[in-house]
């Protein structure tokens, strides 16, 4: 397996919330300078055509990332889609559930209880989704993931914006000119959060701990997003069941590749 286990901050627990969130508004904003709402409501609406579905069932949501603009496009494109979005999160952060609850949203809402990612069976019915947050699960997490999507016959759509393509020696040769450039790059990018917070400014410009986390975070999950091959290899496909898998780049509607998707879904039943 060419994924390797680094460690990320957003994965302790003891990093304060000010500064996972304040990393996480920088996500949402390269989510959008990236153009990944229009990759993804392409692979959702993709999807539908095979498996309907009327709920769009959001795992490890977060502060909910690119998946209510996604619902938004999917939106505009069908002004008469009937489809939800439901956020979930292993660990709900209540604030942010209650801040996403407040706006009374029409098609969206964020679950205030825990949702586990390797039970799917038991999660809320609809098109489970995992936005840039699969290369956060170990090896054997993720096969459960998977094998829990393709047991219960469930449609799932996982999402990497990175691609695990770069030679392992070239990665740490090249770390600290990408740690810098990442850490520049935040400074412009906290330009562009909305709502921007004091606290935001205050640990981005004066105490510079979100850019360092931002950066870190977000080479580590390069090399702990899983390949094409490393995925072939936790599927371990039966010939004789009822799904099917599409492991692909995904591209904008240019044509450009802007990372890759995984897609399962029942091949003899209508959801």
């Amino acid at each position: 397996m060419k994924r390797i286990e680094l460690f990320e901050f957003e994965d302790f627990d003891w990093l304060p919330k000010i500064i996972r969130t304040g990393a996480t508004n920088l996500i949402i904003v390269l989510h959008k300078m990236m153009g990944t709402a229009e990759v993804i409501t392409e692979l959702v609406l993709t999807i539908h055509k095979k498996y309907k579905f009327s709920q769009i069932t959001d795992l490890g949501s977060g502060s909910g990332g690119p998946m209510p603009e996604v619902l938004n496009k999917i939106h505009n494109i069908n002004k008469h889609s009937s489809i939800r979005l439901m956020l979930t999160d292993l660990y709900p952060n209540p604030k942010i559930v209650q801040k996403i609850n407040a706006q009374k949203l029409e098609n969206i809402t964020y679950n205030e209880q825990s949702v586990d990612a390797t039970t799917i069976g038991k999660a809320p019915a609809g098109l489970k989704t995992m936005i840039a947050s699969f290369h956060h699960m170990r090896p054997a997490i993720a096969k459960k993931i998977l094998q829990s999507a393709q047991e219960n016959e469930e449609p799932i759509l996982i999402y990497e914006i990175a691609k695990n393509n770069i030679p392992v020696v070239v990665w740490w040769l090249l770390l600290p000119i990408s740690l810098t450039i990442l850490m520049i790059m935040s400074l412009i990018m906290t330009l562009f959060v909305r709502p921007l917070t004091f606290t935001q400014v205050l640990f981005t410009y004066l105490i510079p701990i979100i850019p360092i986390v931002y950066a870190w975070d977000g080479q580590a999950s390069l090399m702990r997003t899983y390949t094409k091959k490393d995925i072939e290899g936790l599927l371990d496909v039966d010939e004789n069941i009822r799904y099917h898998w599409d492991i692909a780049d995904a591209q904008k509607t240019n044509g450009k590749n802007l990372g890759y998707y995984i897609m399962g879904y029942p091949t003899d039943i209508n959801g």
